[in-house]
């Protein structure tokens, strides 16, 4: 709620550091990276949530239930599948398209022999929970 998120450094004649303007590209665009660290902009929790840069907003004192809940919802997930996941998109993001696909392939293969698919594939042909 009252949290504010930004990359102020240019207004101290510097730039941001430790990875702040790639990540920030990254995650906003070329057009607006630029623009919010050319000005120096700081944002509000909701102007930061509306151009992706944080997942959720809470009130002081609310964040924990919210956690809670997103990691209840992971848990649903299968394990293998989540660390497999979670390796295709941190690697490839930081490879050209053709080599992040390569390696995705190569993390979905990893998962094909596994237990977890198994059960997780004939639960939805069964219509149930795995």
């Amino acid at each position: 709620e009252y949290a504010k998120i930004g990359l102020p450094e240019t207004k101290l004649a510097i730039i941001p550091g430790a990875g702040g303007t790639q990540r920030l590209t990254r995650i906003v665009g070329v057009a607006k990276a630029k623009e919010l660290i050319f000005t120096g902009r700081v944002l509000d929790p909701q102007s930061a949530l509306d151009l992706g840069i944080v997942n959720y907003t809470a009130k002081e004192g609310s964040s924990h239930p919210i956690a809670l809940k997103l990691a209840r919802e992971i848990l649903t997930c299968g394990p293998v599948a989540l660390r497999m996941a979670k390796w295709a998109i941190d690697r490839g993001s930081q490879l050209d398209l053709d080599s992040a696909l390569e390696f995705e392939n190569a993390c979905y293969a990893q998962v094909i022999p596994t237990e977890d698919r198994t059960e997780g594939l004939q639960a939805f042909r069964d219509k149930r929970l795995p």
